[in-house]
């Protein structure tokens, strides 16, 4: 098998981290020994679900306009080489690949993300995978399937640590920001690190986070900051392989670590990062998003749609819509949105997701098109919504973090109330691995034909028998359609 670092050159590594009683020496411990063995086969067969629901999000992504420009500058500036782009048929370099194809994945606001520590793991876990696989030469499914459910179970105990969506709140691109451990533990057990080179990697990781939350408004960057999270994770994963060492400890130093800097004044909890290995599995708990929005409107966009459908009516029939949201709800989607809106700003603001949803009765990709976030109806029907904070959720616990209470007035004198993604109200839907494989393909058919569908499903869905992930890359790479044409 070929090797990605020079180890011949390097100093011995350490096989153990520096405290295994800690918390990052139990995750580098961890992470060292679990095997596929060890993992229930209702989670696994999740994680590869959620790796197909990825992938499908990236087959969308890959040529819309941003996505493009995306291409032309960073292949500009790290040139060719033997990495492949998702939707392409065009190869670069393996740290450019990794951040092109996470911003594929999070490309069009489709993809998975994790209700109590928000980040989207295919879009940082899957792009330092496949360039791993390229710079060994031979990776299995089985190996890779789990190396990637390592990294779908650290980022959410990292993002626990931090408070989860708490985050948002202080203006922190949360998946951004702990999104680099994760695609640091799963490129580093496909590169198959020790307990001591994985303390080494998770501490490279975690000088390499950030991501600032105003890039949702209207910059294109906010598409690729998991991809610069999952190119960070790859890094981390190659220099520790390497013997170049990182912060020890990273989650326990008082000064300058990971969660003392990034948690500063918010009582981060350093247990969290480590708590029930093998024990809690987090990967079935990620949110897959049945509508183009981030995933605080998820709740209210369903809720308008159950009430279209429930009650028989059409936008024409609702005379004002009022929306109470907690903090963290509130200043990721609750801000004033004025024309012109880009569909960044439209995917993240909940009075256009919730007029474009009770308008055209769907908030997938045509509702989040330029043509129609510039149409007058939608700009006419948002002046009915309204959207305020309610710090009495705030007081609720992590559970309410994302807690919305809508209430809608109709025009023949009646309203109705919904408390949404709150411990006491209705809960985010959970779609089925059947309602995954129907996303897909639906997403997809437009972009590929049926018969790749069919192949990218059977490899996906069958991982773990494939002897060479390379088959599954080479299906991904050929160029794609324009989503949005």
């Amino acid at each position: 098998m070929a090797s990605s670092t020079p180890n011949a050159s390097a100093a011995p590594l350490a096989s153990g981290p520096t405290d295994p009683h800690g918390p990052t020496g139990q995750l580098a411990t961890w992470l060292a020994r679990v095997q596929l063995d060890d993992i229930p086969q209702a989670a696994l067969e999740r994680g590869k679900y959620l790796t197909l629901d990825g992938l499908g999000c990236a087959l969308v992504g890959a040529q819309l306009p941003w996505s493009r420009k995306a291409v032309e500058l960073v292949c500009a500036l790290e040139g060719s080489g033997e990495s492949s782009l998702i939707g392409w048929g065009r190869k670069t370099t393996p740290s450019a690949a990794a951040l092109l194809n996470g911003t594929f994945i999070q490309g069009f606001e489709l993809d998975d993300f994790h209700p109590l520590a928000p980040l989207h793991a295919a879009s940082v876990v899957l792009p330092s995978l496949f360039a791993s696989a390229g710079l060994l030469g031979h990776v299995s499914g089985a190996r890779f399937l789990l190396a990637a459910m390592c990294g779908y179970e650290v980022g959410p105990r990292v993002g626990l640590a931090l408070h989860g969506s708490q985050m948002l709140s202080r203006g922190w691109h949360s998946g951004a920001v702990f999104g680099t451990h994760a695609s640091a533990a799963a490129a580093g057990k496909l590169h198959e690190l020790n307990a001591g080179a994985f303390e080494d990697a998770l501490g490279l990781a975690g000088t390499q986070s950030g991501g600032l939350m105003a890039a949702q408004f209207e910059a294109m960057s906010k598409r690729m900051h998991h991809g610069f999270a999952s190119r960070s994770g790859l890094y981390a994963a190659v220099l520790a392989a390497g013997g170049y060492t990182g912060i020890k400890r990273v989650f326990e130093r008082d000064y300058g670590g990971f969660l003392s800097t990034f948690g500063e004044g918010h009582a981060p909890d350093a247990s969290q990062v480590s708590s029930e290995l093998g024990e809690r599995w987090e990967t079935p708990r990620y949110v897959i998003k049945q509508y183009s929005a981030m995933g605080a409107l998820l709740a209210p966009i369903g809720a308008v749609l159950d009430v279209r459908a429930r009650r028989g009516i059409t936008a024409a029939d609702i005379v004002k819509i009022d929306l109470e949201c907690a903090s963290a709800a509130f200043h990721h989607g609750g801000w004033q949105a004025e024309r012109p809106l880009t569909p960044i700003g439209a995917q993240m603001n909940m009075a256009y997701a919730v007029a474009v949803a009770a308008l055209d009765g769907a908030a997938l990709i045509k509702q989040f098109s330029p043509e129609r976030i510039d149409a007058d109806d939608v700009w006419d029907f948002m002046q009915k919504i309204t959207v305020r904070h309610d710090e009495a959720f705030d007081s609720e616990g992590p559970l309410a973090r994302g807690a919305v209470r809508i209430r809608f007035t109709f025009r023949d004198g009646s309203g109705e109330e919904l408390l949404l993604r709150h411990p006491q109200g209705q809960p985010l839907v959970q779609v089925s691995n059947e309602g995954i494989l129907d996303k897909f393909r639906t997403l997809t058919c437009n972009v590929i034909d049926a018969k790749r569908q069919r192949r990218i499903e059977e490899l996906v869905l069958g991982l773990e028998r494939l002897a060479d992930v390379q088959e599954l890359i080479d299906a991904l790479a050929p160029p794609v359609a324009d989503a949005l044409a």
